[in-house]
């Protein structure tokens, strides 16, 4: 089971529901050590001043805010216990929208909510009445001295809290050259290209192949095989936009056709 990253509780009107957070998600990116080329030693971190670059043992580092250039202020333990307990405790809906008003750009990561126990009956409540309105929560919440937007929604009968960025977090994006002028022909191929290559959602279909190749050709390595030449990268044709849409639309408009007539054998 994996362990609590914060308990507390989510506070919604005068309800309260105990719950603890775990880790929803886990990273598979291969990760790198860092080693001297002579030998393949593993080369540690080390902590050194940045004025003269001498070693800092760990029980002296302290966290620091610089409110000027070159102006410190360290923050201590004592300091954060200052902050209001129910703050850093509560998860605080603000209010309830559709999940759908919430563009993918603001999430960050998950987490699942469980009850906690004795909290089973308003947990369960919380997630049918959610369910059924087809409502999300928007909360605030501090985790490891954070304050984070966030969204409680259901999900599979549990809540999932989902981090968000704040509006002032998100860059807005540069403008890109309106010259361009697009015809109405290009316009419905490109829509019939799309609803050709349309399917339901199905996240067992994806996974990470360059992943996979990246750790069959360090597998390989290590064994003393021989390694796959680098392939040269084609120089990009200049082609008809409108030809390009054609033949796209006609191969993926028999590929479905295939896939429709195979699922029809399947049921």
């Amino acid at each position: 089971m994996p362990r609590s990253l914060w308990t507390g509780t989510i506070s919604f009107g005068l309800v309260s529901v105990p719950v603890r957070m775990v880790g929803a998600t886990e990273s598979k990116e291969i990760r790198f050590h860092f080693l001297d080329k002579r030998d393949l030693a593993p080369i540690g971190y080390d902590k050194v001043r940045r004025d003269n670059g001498e070693h800092v043992d760990s029980e002296d580092v302290i966290r620091g805010f610089e409110v000027e250039k070159g102006q410190y202020v360290p923050l201590e333990d004592e300091d954060l216990d200052r902050l209001d307990i129910e703050l850093t405790k509560t998860i605080e809906i603000c209010d309830f929208v559709d999940l759908d008003e919430i563009d993918p750009i603001y999430f960050r990561k998950a987490y699942y909510l469980l009850p906690q126990e004795g909290g089973e009956k308003p947990y369960r409540l919380l997630v049918r009445a959610l369910d059924e309105t087809g409502k999300v929560g928007v909360a605030k919440v501090v985790i490891r001295n954070k304050q984070h937007l966030a969204a409680v929604r259901p999900y599979e009968g549990i809540l999932v809290l989902e981090t968000m960025y704040y509006a002032d977090e998100v860059r807005k994006p540069e403008k890109i050259d309106g010259k361009a002028q697009l015809r109405k022909p290009e316009v419905e191929m490109a829509k019939s290209l799309v609803e050709n290559l349309s399917e339901s959602f199905d996240p067992e279909k994806y996974d990470d192949t360059y992943r996979k190749e990246l750790l069959e050709l360090l597998r390989a390595k290590a064994k003393g095989k021989p390694l796959p030449e680098p392939e040269q990268e084609e120089q990009g044709e200049v082609v008809d936009l409108m030809a390009a849409l054609r033949e796209s639309v006609e191969k993926t408009k028999s590929q479905k056709s295939s896939r429709s007539k195979r699922s029809r054998k399947a049921s």
